[in-house]
């Protein structure tokens, strides 16, 4: 049974969780339930035009909405609001950071406990990571930083200071040409729905280096001979992208193809 919806005069002090949205700022700062919220917080909500308020669900959760209306997770007048307040000094000691995204120099100013995913997609506008889980389970925000796959969901934006970060998106050559996995993955029909492709082919082409290097799996046997280039290798490696279409056949038979040593 949902719980009752309380009185607007005490939103502020409910003890109930506030979505898991990717633009919640408050969620970004680390607070799970209102209750933690400091005044800058209230005060931050205050400013984006809304008040707290649960949403009209069994779940019974906590969102910021404009007053009298509901408003969609990621409307972007508010996420662009809650962005330029969350690299203020109010909600964290604002950082500079600089780096390389798919070719191009950024200088940014961050908060502290910003991942690289929300970085990316949030203040650079670069969408070719996508945000999955949001808890390094399903692969869908992985990019290379320095030639080595990771999960941006879970990597700090400070620690990419300096770093040279590849999407999807930037592994293509100047020329326009497609790098080696995103061929084949055209030529294998490997997607469906497409959310999880670019996170897989970056997977794939980090795999592929640290194949090339000779580092073992989980299934090398034995782990002092070289691995060999087999699918059994090839889904272990590559068992921490999920595809939630199914079209794991395709990925296993491109990714074999684009490493093929021959």
């Amino acid at each position: 049974m949902s719980a009752s919806r309380p009185p607007a005069s005490d939103a502020r002090t409910t003890g109930w969780p506030i979505p898991l949205t990717p633009w919640a700022p408050c969620r970004r700062a680390g607070f799970r339930r209102v209750g933690e919220l400091p005044a800058e917080a209230l005060d931050l909500v205050s400013r984006l035009g809304g008040q707290w308020s649960p949403r009209p669900d069994r779940r019974t959760r906590v969102r910021v909405s404009a007053p009298g209306e509901w408003v969609p997770p990621f409307y972007a007048s508010y996420r662009k609001a809650a962005n330029d307040l969350m690299t203020t000094e109010s909600l964290g000691a604002a950082r500079k950071v600089g780096l390389k995204v798919d070719g191009v120099t950024h200088e940014l100013t961050v908060d502290p406990r910003r991942t690289l995913l929300d970085l990316l997609r949030e203040q650079i506008d670069v969408y070719s990571a996508k945000k999955g889980c949001d808890h390094g389970q399903c692969g869908a925000c992985t990019v290379l930083v320095d030639g080595r796959r990771v999960l941006a969901c879970l990597m700090l934006a400070l620690a990419c200071d300096g770093a040279e970060v590849t999407t999807a998106a930037g592994l293509a050559g100047d020329d326009g040409e497609l790098h080696a996995v995103q061929r084949a993955f055209l030529a294998h029909d490997a997607f469906q729905c497409g959310y999880c492709t670019p996170g897989q082919i970056c997977s794939a082409a980090g795999m592929l280096r640290e194949f090339g290097e000779g580092a073992p799996s989980h299934v090398t046997s034995p782990v002092a001979d070289r691995p060999q280039w087999t699918d059994r290798e090839i889904a272990e490696r590559m068992s921490g992208n999920l595809c939630r279409c199914g079209a794991y056949a395709g990925i296993v038979a491109a990714v074999r193809e684009a490493g093929d040593p021959r």
